[in-house]
């Protein structure tokens, strides 16, 4: 069994480069992947393992942070490893946007947890956005939302900047990180009423049940388990080898769709030569699984 922890700090950090080699070398040697983002107004991360080598791993990031305690957190379990790699990124914001933070700003928006966001979303005056990119959103989203359909979180303040600072406005997103910019951000241009879900799509999903869930379809996830449904279990979804867009049993009953090669998303997009390259790693997948060897897409072995 492998355990997933997501978790992000906002806190201002100065010497956050050095760490870089270390954490993803102790990653390593623990057989934990994922992907840790370190920037100078904080952390993002999503990693995997085994439970006691993953808990080795959190434990030195906020040894090397000075953290305490993560501003949220989520943890589930899955059959297999999720990631195919460690990662550890130095970036200049935790989440692109343009905006810079620091852990005296993050509190500024008013965190709505997953037991008080159905009875907020539900009021006719409150505009419900969903911050996520437009493939997230047809995977799933909350009843009444609105789909910015902007396919780049630095692309988010040109759309801001139509919304009326009078209104009140929600918004959530998969773990609560990009909430954290965009409400900042609205913040700083003057909006007033702004609401974010506590924790993400994530913390809403592991703790409200299902028959009182105002959340329709799955959320998406930036792993091989590609979306999880309530308690976080693992969904139907899989991606496509080729544009590594989420694709449902739908999508598999079109003629686009080749397992591994295409799916409708890039059926007319790619080239001969890209079909012809993914049709050969195809083969090298299929072998891989009758050897029983770990591939970068193994969600469809379970």
């Amino acid at each position: 069994m492998y355990y997933i922890h997501g978790f992000y700090k906002i806190k201002k950090l100065s010497n956050y480069k050095k760490n870089q080699q270390e954490i993803k070398n102790f990653f390593i040697s623990k057989s934990v992947r994922g992907t840790l983002i370190i920037s100078p107004e904080g952390i993002n991360g999503t990693i995997a393992g085994k439970k006691i080598n993953l808990n080795k791993c959190i434990n030195l990031i906020k040894k090397k942070f000075s953290i305490s305690s993560f501003d949220n957190q989520n943890i589930s379990k899955c059959q297999f490893q999720p990631f195919y790699r460690a990662k550890v990124k130095i970036k200049k914001e935790v989440v692109p946007i343009g905006l810079k933070l620091n852990d005296k700003q993050k509190k500024k928006g008013k965190y709505i947890n997953p037991s008080e966001w159905n009875k907020l979303i539900k009021r006719k005056n409150v505009i419900l956005i969903d911050v996520r990119k437009p493939f997230e959103y047809k995977v799933g989203t909350f009843k009444r939302a609105i789909n910015p359909n902007v396919d780049s979180f630095r692309k988010f303040p040109k759309y801001f900047n139509k919304l009326k600072k009078n209104k009140d406005i929600a918004m959530f997103c998969t773990g609560g990180v990009r909430c954290e910019k965009a409400s900042n951000y609205l913040k700083s241009k003057g909006f007033q009423n702004i609401y974010q879900l506590n924790g993400g799509i994530l913390n809403y999903l592991n703790i409200i049940n299902k028959g009182k869930s105002l959340w329709k379809g799955e959320c998406f996830v930036f792993d091989n388990r590609v979306s999880l449904k309530h308690k976080l279990q693992l969904g139907s979804y899989s991606m496509c080898r080729a544009c590594r867009m989420p694709i449902s049993s739908f999508h598999k009953k079109s003629k686009k769709y080749n397992e591994g090669i295409t799916c409708p998303y890039c059926f007319d997009k790619l080239t001969k030569f890209q079909k012809d390259r993914f049709a050969m790693r195809q083969k090298q997948i299929i072998a891989a699984k009758k050897l029983k060897k770990d591939h970068i897409f193994q969600k469809e072995n379970h």
